[in-house]
């Protein structure tokens, strides 16, 4: 089970971000323990080239960054929970054409992201569209 972002970017029909269903549990309980969260990717070099999770409004975004979706990690209609992914502009020129599927896997990761402490950290899996 995946969970996909919204729509953000005008003229598009698609969703450009998914979370896995790792990436959903450790999400809530993250939002358990932070409350509102947000993704970065900012395709920098070491870290920053990692998904980024911040406590949401923590990261200012600007012209210079871009909303490609929003995701819902709350459990039913009524409980929604939701969660901003932003980029940078200059990183979406490079990342265009493809679709970003956020997942966990074991290790450290920054220790700006909010995930770090739990000894995992967030990892993008891509695949081109068509």
């Amino acid at each position: 089970m995946t969970v996909e972002a919204t729509v953000e970017l005008p003229g598009e029909d698609f969703s450009r971000v998914a979370l896995t269903e790792s990436a959903v549990e450790l999400l809530r309980k993250l939002w358990d323990l932070h409350g509102p969260l947000m993704f970065h990717q900012s395709g920098g070099c070491c870290d920053g080239s990692s998904p980024m999770c911040y406590p949401a409004d923590d990261f200012i975004t600007a012209e210079a960054d871009v909303l490609l979706g929003v995701l819902n990690v709350g459990e039913g209609a009524e409980a929604a929970q939701l969660i901003e992914f932003w980029m940078s502009r200059e990183q979406f020129e490079y990342w265009r054409h493809t679709h970003l599927t956020v997942d966990v896997v074991p290790g450290r990761g920054s220790g700006f992201s909010v995930e770090a402490p739990e000894g995992v950290r967030f990892l993008i899996r891509s695949r081109l569209m068509s």
